[in-house]
């Protein structure tokens, strides 16, 4: 093995929540790193690897993400509102600024991509937010689910829009207009 080369480990995870799709799990040493939705592959999660922990030795092993898993499946079956997990965030310090104030957003609650781009102090950055957002490696423990329209609209997610209105439903919220971008009703 090459010395220089960061382990990272990974598992399936199924739950009845996504219809038993799997769901790709990754983390290192210093935590979950990268949540894949069942509508991507395990070739999604080896290229996202590569493309942001160069020189990565990806390994398969569920008794290193066993904790991640179970504090997953507590969230989807309603019995965990906080997650306590660390986590290894890889990207700009814009992106990892943005995806730590989204998990500064209570469970059951949302805010606009606007409220957001104030929280990083950047007010005028709202369409970096949105991209930032759609960036985020670790969706729901990161919970960009919680970012809708300033208009209450729920806008596009890279989970589809149903996966989105799904998890604020298990928060309590539903206080959102059902509508949003077409690409991304499926």
């Amino acid at each position: 093995m090459d010395s220089t080369a960061t382990e990272v480990y990974w598992a399936a995870m199924e739950h009845s929540f996504f219809q038993d799709q799997p769901l790709y799990l990754a983390a290192t040493k210093q935590g979950l790193c990268r949540i894949n939705w069942p509508s991507e592959s395990i070739d999604t999660l080896r290229s996202w690897v590569n493309k942001k922990i160069p020189n990565a030795l990806l390994i398969q092993d569920t008794s290193q993400l066993t904790e991640y898993m179970r504090q997953l499946k507590e969230y989807l079956e309603g019995g965990r509102k906080v997650f306590s997990l660390p986590i290894d965030l890889r990207g700009t310090s814009f992106q990892i600024s943005v995806w730590q104030a989204l998990t500064r957003i209570p469970y059951g609650e949302t805010r606009s991509y606007s409220d957001i781009a104030n929280m990083v102090n950047g007010p005028k950055a709202v369409r970096a937010v949105g991209t930032a957002n759609g960036a985020n490696p670790i969706p729901i423990v990161i919970p960009c689910h919680r970012v809708i329209g300033k208009n209450t609209e729920l806008t596009g997610f890279a989970g589809g829009l149903k996966v989105k209105e799904a998890l604020l439903n298990l928060e309590g919220y539903d206080d959102y207009i059902r509508k949003g971008h077409e690409r991304f009703l499926f």
